[in-house]
């Protein structure tokens, strides 16, 4: 590895440090609810290993504390996740200089908030695959371990509300969110994506709120830049 790309590693972690503050106690929060559903720590280590989504994370683990059939907690998550091709799709331009043997591998690491910090730094600067590496591997570690503590310690902990646990996710997004919005047309998007998802959420069912929310959003945006 060479030194800039040592330099952009670096910086990749210290860019996750904020997303790391909001995982560790959502992660540990969800090892609770895991681990009264009863998963192991190793089980809820695996999840957390290979889904990597908090959000269907916590479906699935109240499904499966409901008694749930597994093809119903897959196609649920699935739905739920829908979202990640858009993030994708945003972000493929910025990966057409990387190695095409790492994009599989980095493009598994993107989530909401991560994707959140990633496409305002690529706007800023081209960043190489270190940075990616950086940012998405640093937060995922943090989700996986914080996830398996939460599931092997969290009985000793009578009320995880009680410490703010349920407020570190939304207040992780908004400080994301601000993270973003640096003029007007960026601040009404902002607003109309919120607003919109609110009013799907009250008429449809299931989770298309947020999909159906960014497309629209998206494209208004699209239409305020020209």
């Amino acid at each position: 590895m060479t030194a800039c790309e040592k330099k952009e590693l670096l910086f990749g972690i210290k860019r996750a440090f904020p997303i790391v503050m909001g995982y560790v106690p959502v992660g540990f929060a969800l090892g609770v609810l895991a681990a009264d559903a009863g998963l192991t720590p190793f089980q809820t280590g695996m999840m957390s290993l290979m889904v990597y989504a908090g959000s269907a994370q916590f479906i699935a683990v109240s499904m499966l504390a409901a008694g749930a059939s597994y093809l119903a907690i897959i196609a649920t998550t699935f739905l739920v996740n829908l979202r990640h091709l858009l993030f994708s799709a945003s972000l493929s331009p910025y990966f057409k200089d990387l190695d095409h043997r790492l994009i599989p591998l980095i493009s598994f690491y993107i989530t909401d908030e991560s994707f959140a910090v990633s496409i305002t730094d690529v706007k800023e600067k081209v960043r190489g695959y270190a940075y990616f590496l950086g940012l998405y591997v640093t937060s995922y570690l943090s989700w996986v371990l914080s996830t398996v503590l939460g599931a092997a310690f969290g009985s000793l902990i009578p009320d995880t509300r009680a410490l703010g646990f349920d407020f570190a996710l939304p207040g992780m997004f908004l400080a994301l969110l601000c993270m973003q919005i640096k003029d007007g047309k960026k601040a009404f998007a902002a607003l109309m994506a919120g607003g919109l998802s609110l009013f799907f959420l009250w008429v449809l069912p299931g989770n298309w709120n947020v999909i159906l929310a960014s497309v629209i959003t998206a494209a208004m945006g699209v239409l305020l830049e020209r």
